[in-house]
């Protein structure tokens, strides 16, 4: 049963993808419907070099991988899709960028159009994941640089290619300030990059801010438009690469994950404006809960305690209890640890169900889309209501243990989407999944709208309420000379500058070097001897302030 919510309902009123074998829902729901595998070997020429050159020989993969194949966006489709004009900014300026600007200006007009809200005097902005890893571009400009730097002095045997674009340089923030400028977004855009959590990271966020009455719609989701050789490598590095090249979800005999690239945005609005206005309303998300794992065993290991957090926020958010739920998306990546934690973790949320509840993953039918899983994955589920129909998953016929005494059943054949008689108001909703690298955590709870029910629940608090005054609590300091806050307010107060002449002759505040409690961040010694400077500047400051509260509660 129901009980009183503190998430003001979120209308998904437009939804677009680009992804490996369905370049828009449709073709998508079609994909799945069908059980299409679409994972192939990379594209001739996506590499710079032969694939035999970069597959790993024996038994190390160092500067290799151990294999090439993955989930494609077909390129040629797309150029025959996408049209570079109607934008805010020329078509000569889209075409010098790469392939990921144009996914993200591709997918967010087409979500935007699918809304009705393309024309529209609605404030309207944007949030969206985006994996920082280099594109192609950006990876051929920079060898442009090095091999210009080689070739000084020397004849050129061969006459280089043109330099790509400076501007691919910029490939984690420039994509969404382009985005603002080409479709003139009045509440603005920004990216971020939370790993395979981004994008339901970027949907809550656009519900924050819809909340908070900042816009009027936004749109939310992702793109993984990386470098499709440096993903490979990286993958292999972590030993999270299927040396198989098969992606295979819950399978007992899953050696890892199958990366794949693409873009996918949905449009939010208020679900009350939405009703005012009309619009056709897709499907409602009642909550979306986030978490990280903190401190934990490293980075790759996923934390069961964690994933918890996540999931029981939002339910917790949504009123709703987890017998409301008829079909859950998972995360389910093919890694054995990833997904018998993931079956561990939503055991200790959901318990005994009346009946087994079906759980499937899109990862199956086209791998790993990184940033964008999470977002492909409540398309999907959107489709699937719409249809009445639960989707089927791929290569599950041999299950992992771990779902053998649990309330889960894989979906492997597909199947009415019957809401259980326990389920009184007899919606269908699903929950959403997404976990990332480093303990980013995520799950998205969505239902079929139904137009019978109220906008609100008498009950619900009033989320665009007036702010609450916000105190600070806990301040940490490193800067030039000073390591703590300590330091810092006495060079304030003495007036001491804590600068120096450098090599130019100018003042300069340097840190030479610093001090690092290593128990403290819980770093392991081997990544702390390659992380950045700055980062564990900006750790030590805020372990700091952190310091100075009294007690912090781990699930807020």
């Amino acid at each position: 049963m129901s009980q009183s919510s503190s998430f003001e309902p979120i209308a998904i009123v437009g939804r677009a993808c680009l992804l490996p074998g369905a370049l828009s829902p449709h073709e998508l729901w079609d994909l799945v419907l069908a059980g299409k595998d679409v994972l192939g070997s990379a594209p001739a020429g996506r590499w710079g070099l032969a694939a035999e050159r970069a597959l790993a020989q024996g038994t190390s993969c160092a500067d290799r991988t151990w294999t090439d194949r993955g989930g494609y966006v077909q390129a040629q489709a797309f150029e025959q899709l996408f049209d570079p004009s109607g934008f805010a900014i020329s078509k000569e300026e889209i075409a010098r960028l790469d392939p990921l600007f144009q996914w993200v200006l591709h997918c967010a007009r087409e979500a935007l159009r699918d809304a009705g809200h393309e024309a529209s005097n609605v404030r309207i902005g944007a949030v969206f994941g985006n994996l920082s890893f280099p594109s192609a571009s950006m990876s051929r400009y920079a060898a442009s640089v090095w091999m210009a730097e080689q070739e000084k002095g020397a004849v050129a045997d061969s006459v280089p290619e043109p330099r790509p674009d400076s501007r691919n340089r910029f490939n984690s923030g420039l994509p969404a300030l382009l985005l603002e400028r080409a479709l003139s977004l009045e509440a603005g855009a920004f990216a971020l990059d939370a790993a395979c959590a981004s994008s339901l990271y970027a949907i809550k966020n656009a519900c924050d801010q819809l909340h908070d009455g900042r816009a009027d719609l936004v749109l939310a989701g992702a793109v993984n438009c990386a470098d499709d050789l440096f993903i490979h490598v990286g993958f292999s590095a972590l030993s999270a690469l299927s040396k198989s090249g098969r992606s295979r979800p819950f399978h007992r005999e899953a050696d890892g994950l199958v990366p794949a690239e693409g873009a996918a945005f949905v449009a939010l609005r208020r679900l009350e404006d939405a009703r005012r206005d009309g619009d056709a309303i897709l499907g409602v998300i009642r909550g979306v809960g986030l978490s990280n794992d903190g401190r934990g065993q490293g980075a790759l290991v996923p934390s069961s305690e964690g994933q918890v957090r996540a999931i029981r926020a939002a339910y917790e958010m949504s009123g709703l209890s987890v017998r409301d739920i008829s079909l859950l998306e998972c995360h389910a990546t093919g890694t054995a640890i990833g997904d018998a934690t993931e079956i561990e973790s939503l055991s200790e949320v959901f318990g005994t169900l009346p009946e087994p509840l079906g759980i499937g993953s899109l990862k199956s039918n086209m791998g790993h889309l990184i940033t964008a899983a999470g977002v492909a994955g409540l398309i999907k589920v959107l489709e699937g209501m719409r249809e009445g129909v639960r989707p089927p998953t791929l290569h599950a016929e041999e299950p992992i243990s771990a779902l053998a005494d649990s309330s889960f059943r894989v979906l492997d054949r597909a199947e009415p989407w019957q809401v259980p008689d326990h389920v009184l108001d007899g919606v269908r909703r699903a929950g959403i999944s997404a976990f990332g690298f480093g303990g980013n955590n995520a799950h998205l709870i969505v239902e079929q709208f139904d137009p019978e029910r109220p906008t609100r629940d008498p009950s619900r608090i009033e989320m665009r309420a007036e702010a609450a005054p916000v105190a600070i609590v806990g301040v940490g300091v490193v800067a030039a000379g000073c390591p703590d806050r300590a330091a810092f307010s006495e060079a304030l107060l003495s007036g001491v500058a804590h600068v120096r002449e450098g090599a130019s002759g100018r003042l300069e505040g340097r840190i030479d070097s610093f001090d690092v409690d290593i128990a403290t961040l819980g770093i392991p010694p081997n990544d702390l001897r390659q992380t950045l400077p700055q980062q564990l500047l900006a750790l030590d400051a805020g372990r700091q302030a952190a310091a100075e509260v009294a007690s912090l509660p781990r699930e807020r």
